[in-house]
């Protein structure tokens, strides 16, 4: 009887000497509270042998897990006794915007003993830091400007000013990201927004039309530009040939002219008679001019008669 009681004795004491181990795994951190007191080590993922229950306590935190907290405007069907729900904020404009935003946070290694000790309120202080961050970005824009960039300017902006606001809090966290799930003008306010939405994207398009038919008349009119200003250097380049051309041969008749002066002092009349001699060829050519035999008569050339003048009646 006193072996087998020796035996449970024993039996229970390696029971109670195995709840000192503990299984970390993954991903997880351990602080070790041993009579109260937290212990400088703490565990990483493996097998944590302390000692037994009521001596140690051993609390697992994953640190690799990534938590989320929702702030802002929550669904209109959910009651809400407030005057303004949370989440419809107030823009530059004075008008009203519903806005919300999902947070995502996890451990810092480093930091677990905070977090341990703060848990129960992290969400409750994340959020509450986060949506007075979100108040001050859109009470400092217009109601247009918070509707067509909260998406993609929002989010980072929110993350650090929520994580100066936590900082003195010491809470363990490490903020990752802000996304943006909706924002949108109130209901009762919503149909109208919506037209001028239309009517904004309405007017893009007639701008964007009217700058692509600008641009095309641009093109045109430059096309046209540069070839009237092609055909204007070609008529430059053949007047200046041509008149190149003429000053040349004028230089050549005039070096003509000085050598056969001094050798010929009627060589200017000489030239002359030349010249009026192509002139009357080509007007007797064009039927200008003719001969004068029939104005002849016996007494010479008779150049005074002239057709008689019509009588009058």
């Amino acid at each position: 009887m006193k072996r087998l009681l020796l035996l449970v004795i024993v039996i229970a004491l390696a029971a109670y000497a195995l709840t000192g181990v503990t299984q970390v795994r993954p991903g997880e951190r351990a602080i070790v509270r041993r009579f109260g007191r937290v212990l400088p080590d703490k565990p990483k993922p493996g097998l944590f042998i302390g000692l037994p229950w009521g001596m140690d306590r051993v609390d697992r935190l994953p640190v690799d897990r990534v938590q989320s907290v929702v702030v802002g405007f929550q669904d209109e069907a959910m009651p809400s006794t407030a005057e303004m729900p949370s989440g419809q904020l107030l823009t530059g404009d004075h008008n009203l915007v519903n806005v919300q935003v999902t947070l995502y946070y996890k451990v810092q290694p480093d930091e677990i003993e905070q977090f341990l000790i703060q848990a129960d309120r992290i969400d409750n202080v994340v959020g509450r830091a986060a949506e007075t961050a979100m108040a001050e970005w859109v009470a400092a824009r217009t109601v247009d400007d918070v509707l067509l960039h909260a998406k993609t300017q929002l989010g980072p902006d929110l993350v650090e000013r929520t994580r100066q606001r936590i900082t003195p809090y010491n809470l363990g966290v490490q903020l990752l990201d802000a996304r943006v799930g909706f924002v949108t003008p109130p209901s009762e306010v919503k149909q109208a927004f919506d037209d001028v939405a239309k009517a904004q994207t309405t007017i893009s398009t007639v701008v964007n039309q009217a700058e692509q038919q600008a641009a095309s008349q641009e093109r045109t009119a430059l096309s046209y530009k540069h070839g009237k200003e092609q055909e204007t250097a070609a008529y430059v380049h053949n007047q200046k040939v041509l008149a190149q051309s003429q000053a040349n041969s004028f230089l050549k008749r005039l070096h003509e002219y000085e050598v056969g002066r001094q050798k010929n002092p009627d060589y200017l009349r000489q030239i002359w008679e030349e010249e009026r001699g192509k002139l009357l060829a080509k007007l007797k050519e064009n039927g200008q001019i003719g001969l004068l035999d029939h104005h002849l008569g016996p007494d010479g050339l008779d150049i005074t008669v002239a057709p008689p003048l019509p009588k009058k009646p």
